[in-house]
């Protein structure tokens, strides 16, 4: 089991499998793009099959697969063949634009995957091709439906961009009320390849629920698990749920069990921190299993207790990364 030094029960990983994306969303990264990682500074499949069984005997008991655009990697259902049979691993989740996992569907189910954040900021067509700078719309809708006939549990992840898809909130809650669907509308963050900066944010997670109570005035808050990033609430009538996620507010850190492993091996216990270390010439060398669990013992016995306190120890840099080489 991995407790970290403020008593906090670490059981989730968060693993990017890549930093690439085929989308260009213009608040993860500039429009040209960022300088992606060469293939030898990237984790191979065997490595990350290395670091996920090592993570699941230390006790970490859930995975998703982030990115970039995790379908991007070709081999990566051999490295979700690999995780379906790890014992003690109870939940494989992927975080996914849902542009490329069209002919993967059938086999993730097989496999028994069950949970899928499609990451999808709009619903109307030129408001999605403006913010992600590509004309991928109709297949993201294919595969978002395929998905939910399909019977995944599926959640999208709206980030709301202020001047830019506000007007999409209520188009999205009213196109998903009659499927079983989580919709989650998350604050924006300044993470995007060092061309953005912000002290402050108009649509926080008050200005987004009180937006959309405003249209539904009927709703109920949901019971959450203690470790949720999200408070969720349901409007009466709709199937569906919505959450908000406080990603720039930070209102979850007490309880957050996430740690992430990036796609070029840096240990990250915070998304607002700096890496703890990097496990990629480790798991390259002698001993590397030991090796590994000492680095991971050590990252998570030094974590900030807050996202507030995890910005300190790199304020003048913190926000010059893109989302995609963090890991999502």
């Amino acid at each position: 089991m991995l407790i970290d030094n403020h008593n906090r029960n670490i059981n989730y990983l968060r693993l990017a499998v890549t930093d690439r994306c085929n989308l260009r969303c213009n608040y993860c990264m500039p429009a040209e793009g960022i300088n992606f990682a060469k293939k030898d500074e990237l984790l191979t499949t065997n490595e990350l099959k290395t670091v996920a069984k090592l993570l699941v005997d230390m006790g970490i008991d859930k995975i998703r697969l982030t990115g970039g655009e995790p379908f991007v990697r070709k081999d990566l259902m051999e490295l979700l063949h690999f995780l379906s049979g790890l014992e003690g691993l109870n939940d494989i989740s992927v975080t996914t634009n849902a542009t490329l996992i069209g002919p993967h569907i059938v086999q993730l189910k097989k496999m028994g995957v069950k949970n899928i954040n499609v990451s999808l900021d709009a619903i109307n067509k030129d408001t999605f091709e403006h913010i992600t700078r590509r004309n991928n719309y109709d297949i993201v809708r294919e595969n978002l439906y395929r998905l939910i006939d399909g019977g995944f549990n599926v959640r999208i992840n709206f980030i709301v961009l202020d001047g830019q898809n506000e007007q999409d909130i209520i188009r999205m809650l009213e196109e998903m009320k009659d499927f079983p669907v989580g919709v989650r509308f998350l604050e924006e963050m300044p993470f995007n390849g060092g061309s953005k900066a912000f002290g402050s944010i108009k649509w926080d997670h008050k200005a987004i629920l009180n937006h959309i109570v405003s249209h539904y005035p009927n709703y109920k808050k949901l019971e959450s698990p203690k470790t949720s990033t999200s408070v969720n609430y349901q409007i009466e009538g709709h199937r569906s749920t919505f959450g908000i996620i406080p990603s720039f507010s930070r209102t979850f850190c007490g309880s957050c069990n996430r740690l992430r492993v990036t796609a070029k091996g840096d240990v990250i216990t915070c998304l607002y921190g700096k890496p703890k270390a990097n496990i990629r010439d480790l798991v390259r060398g002698e001993n590397s299993i030991e090796r590994i669990r000492l680095a991971i013992e050590n990252a998570v016995g030094t974590r900030a207790k807050t996202g507030f306190e995890a910005q300190r120890e790199h304020e003048a840099s913190v926000f010059e990364a893109s989302m995609t080489s963090i890991g999502g």
